[in-house]
């Protein structure tokens, strides 16, 4: 792969995940201390992404496999996006917060699949050659997380300004990305292709779908993480607690590194095992932590996030890959992504919030949240997951596609 096109879809996954960091890791902590809302409204807000999820990559993957090139997608997506999130900085009541963040929602998350496909499309071998260029997808976060903690914003709407401005840039930068065209434009499209269910053939392989019903069910446990953990260490006295969650994606970047070797030496069953694990563990050590002496726990569950995302994630993303055929690759990452980030997140959204406000007291007024009952329950339910697919998911066709 040239330097020249390996340089520009670094770039893009930098930008991409920089505009996503820049807001995502502190909207609980906007919407429940600066807007008030309740721990079940903020579930629903963030649980936008998993809706959005459900929603539109499907139908847009579909549109870069047939009818127009992939990049151009990306900046319509990316510039319509900008306007909305400058949108949600002004928004206040609960209602617009919510329609606002489902609309951007609906620009900004088919663009994680098309980033991954376009990069592959380019790609001789993603097995070795896309792990180099993900990592720049944490860097991105990473940079803007310490921009957003050193700058002491994550109670205000800024973040969002600041994503706003980033996702202009991306709208033009994608235009001057490699050129990848719909590699089915011209064929004949029925009912099912024209609404993206031509991806579900890949059901048929029994290995393939073992893996998304596990990727539904664990990714429940993860978005209890991402929603309240900002608000969580803010809340017990955390100094800068977006730049030191932003250590998780240093962690990310070498786990990222290290792939192509866990893909040699282990199967994708150990690899899932092995991140819910890691899962279960961060919610046990955010339960026992503290802002003292036990600052030490919090570090070790933000470091695990290596783990929890490249043996999560970023394994299925390259595995979806690798077992799809080449006229299906954009439509068959945006079946997984409505089945992770959509169907699996969206309960975990829902799950999340109710959880907050289950333990949550009010005294004089003031909300007072049981944290470590929350965090508990938490890795009890990743632990179950855990159990579900150490003794029901086989991979041994699944194993072999993706070693």
């Amino acid at each position: 792969m040239p330097f020249s096109v390996s340089a520009r879809l670094a770039a893009m996954m930098f930008l991409t995940y920089a505009i996503w960091g820049a807001w995502y890791m502190t909207i609980g902590t906007y919407l429940t201390a600066t807007l008030k809302f309740s721990g079940t409204q903020a579930g629903a807000v963030f649980g936008t992404t998993a809706l959005a999820s459900m929603i539109s990559p499907l139908i847009v993957g579909l549109v870069a496999d047939r009818f127009f090139s992939t990049e151009r997608v990306l900046s319509v997506l990316f510039l319509a996006g900008s306007v909305i999130l400058w949108m949600v900085s002004y928004a206040t009541d609960f209602g617009t917060v919510y329609a606002l963040m489902l609309a951007y929602c609906l620009c900004y998350f088919p663009a994680v699949p098309l980033t991954n496909s376009l990069a592959m499309r380019h790609m001789t071998d993603p097995k070795t050659q896309f792990p180099p260029i993900r990592i720049f997808a944490p860097l991105g976060w990473i940079l803007i997380s310490v921009i957003v903690g050193w700058m002491r914003i994550e109670a205000a709407p800024m973040p969002f300004r600041i994503a706003a401005v980033g996702s202009v840039f991306m709208g033009f930068f994608c235009l001057a990305l490699p050129h990848t065209p719909p590699v089915s434009k011209g064929e004949k499209a029925g009912w099912k292709t024209m609404i993206g269910l031509d991806a579900l053939v890949l059901l048929k392989d029994r290995s393939y779908l073992a893996f998304l019903v596990a990727s539904v069910l664990a990714c429940i446990p993860v978005t209890f993480y991402f929603s309240f953990t900002n608000a969580y260490l803010n809340a017990v006295g955390v100094i800068n607690a977006a730049g030191k969650m932003s250590l998780g994606q240093v962690s990310e970047v070498v786990f990222t590194l290290a792939m192509p070797w866990m893909y040699r030496h282990f199967s994708i069953k150990n690899v899932l095992l092995l991140g819910l694990l890691a899962w279960a563990v961060r919610y046990v050590l955010l339960a026992l932590g503290n802002a003292e002496g036990g600052m030490w726990m919090f570090y070790a569950a933000i470091l695990l996030h290596g783990i929890c995302f490249c043996f999560f994630f970023l394994t299925g993303q390259i595995y979806t890959n690798s077992v799809a055929p080449p006229a299906l690759q954009s439509t068959a990452q945006g079946l997984l992504t409505f089945l992770t980030y959509g169907v699996g997140m969206f309960l975990g959204s829902l799950s999340s919030g109710t959880a907050v406000d289950v333990f949550t007291t009010m005294v004089n007024g003031e909300a007072q949240r049981n944290w470590t009952g929350f965090w508990l329950s938490s890795a009890a339910g990743a632990g179950a997951i855990l159990l579900l697919m150490l003794f029901v998911f086989r991979d041994r066709k699944a194993a072999a596609t993706a070693s």
